[in-house]
């Protein structure tokens, strides 16, 4: 459960501001996805890889 101080005569919207960032922080959303569907462990394996790769890309033709 999550739990957002809220100051006296803060502002509703700052305070849900407050709430969605630290929503966001604790992936929810990503593992709910996750967990839809089994992915097999070679394929998430094959993924890292290849966005390591991409990144890798990135980063070295910005130089």
């Amino acid at each position: 459960m999550l739990i957002i101080p809220v100051k006296e005569g803060e502002n509703i919207e700052r305070a849900l501001k407050k709430y969605k960032k630290k929503y966001d922080k604790t992936n929810v959303m990503k593992e709910l996805r996750a967990r839809k569907e089994f992915v097999k462990p070679s394929i998430t394996g094959r993924q890292q890889k290849i966005k390591a790769a991409y990144a890798q890309r990135m980063r070295s033709s910005e130089l």
